[in-house]
């Protein structure tokens, strides 16, 4: 009978708690949201089947390692990776090897909605110092409206290790949610003439310009923010292994294997992190609501800053505002999303390479108000 009742002592059923159960619920929603709309499955079913393994509940404090929390614990090996902020480069490496950043080079000046876009990182960054949160908590709260997993990772990472569960849950949710959230920001901001505006279809770029990007782009963004290199140095470096051409079996591997790996480990990490034993908290709701608002201040100032340019332009070189949301750097829903809402008011109207180049210029624009809040912060 001890022996029976210790089986039970140890097992799920004496441990469970309220919590538990409704923390595996949520995993399974990403599970379903994931598997039933594709809304970014490769991020949600990783995560959401995290969730669901790290709320399977244990007796704590009883030395079989089991949780990330738990000191030699496989798991927590793994979450080294997120608390110690490697996986970030990683994936930023895979991206830059990815990504093409021609949309960006043939019209530059729509780098500016990206920056624009980042509007809902610092008015977040206010309004968490309103609720009580420090000031390197509200840096790290403040950049999920940069809407870039990664780079909320590494920011919590380096100003806020205690909160990165949170944070990440939340910036990654808000990013998979992209087709629910933005639509009705956009819809409010535009009229149906500003989103049929056509936009002229962008000029050739050169082979010499796609390899003179990267390179100038490190120069410049590492000068301006120091603490964005290890971000921004491995999106340029993927980048440039990709555009070089001397380099193919390198590039294929960075946007393969490795972003692929470390996308499985990450999700599954992250979603265990949110145990709800240490993850159920009054900071954990108010840094999803304070990333909700951040998201919405994001968007709406990607596109109130093209209707503002618009202003300046001339009717042949306008901008169609819908684009402006791609600022945030969800790449690609983001620009997918600008897209079929420009079909929605146009159905000829194609917006994607339009879009693309906010949106991979709202990926550089997060990184480089990370970078700057490391350095004034830190």
């Amino acid at each position: 009978m001890e022996e029976i009742a210790r089986f039970f002592e140890y097992s799920g059923f004496a441990n469970a708690t309220p919590g538990h159960f409704l923390m595996i619920l949520v995993g399974l929603v990403f599970i379903y949201l994931a598997i039933r709309f594709e809304y970014e499955p490769l991020l949600l079913v990783p995560i959401g089947f995290g969730m669901v393994l790290g709320n399977i509940p244990f007796l704590e404090h009883a030395g079989l390692r089991l949780g990330v929390y738990e000191n030699e614990s496989v798991m927590k090996y793994l979450y080294m990776g997120v608390l110690k902020g490697v996986f970030p480069p990683l994936i930023f490496l895979g991206i830059g090897a990815m990504t093409d950043f021609s949309p960006l080079i043939s019209n530059p000046k729509l780098f500016l909605l990206g920056a624009a876009a980042q509007l809902g990182i610092f008015l977040t960054y206010i309004g968490a110092i309103t609720l009580g949160f420090n000031n390197l908590e509200s840096a790290s709260i403040g950049i999920i409206g940069g809407a870039d997993g990664p780079t909320a990772i590494f920011l919590s990472s380096r100003l806020a290790p205690r909160l990165i569960g949170a944070i990440t849950i939340a910036a990654y949710t808000y990013m998979a949610l992209v087709p629910l959230i933005q639509p009705p920001v956009m819809r409010l901001l535009t009229t149906q003439k500003e989103r049929r505006i056509r936009m002229k279809p962008p000029r050739s770029v050169t082979k010499r310009e796609k390899v003179l990007f990267p390179i100038i782009g490190v120069l410049v963004t590492g000068f301006i923010a120091p603490g964005s290199l290890p971000l921004l140095g491995m999106l340029f470096l993927g980048n440039l292994l990709r555009e070089s051409m001397v380099t193919k079996r390198l590039a294929d591997t960075a946007r393969n294997a490795v972003i692929d790996t470390v996308t499985i480990i990450l999700g599954v990490t992250i979603g265990a992190s949110t145990q709800a034993t240490t993850f159920l908290t009054k900071e954990s709701l108010q840094i999803f609501i304070l990333g909700a608002g951040a998201f919405v201040i994001s968007t709406a100032g990607g596109v109130l800053f093209a209707k503002l340019l618009n202003l300046f332009l001339s009717d042949e070189n306008r901008i169609n505002p819908l684009i402006g949301a791609a600022g945030v750097s969800a790449v690609p829903n983001s620009a997918k999303v600008a897209h079929q809402e420009g079909l929605r008011a146009d159905p000829s109207n194609h917006l994607i390479m339009h879009a693309m180049a906010p949106n991979v210029a709202g990926v550089i624009g997060s990184a480089v108000a990370a970078g700057i809040m490391m350095g004034s912060l830190l």
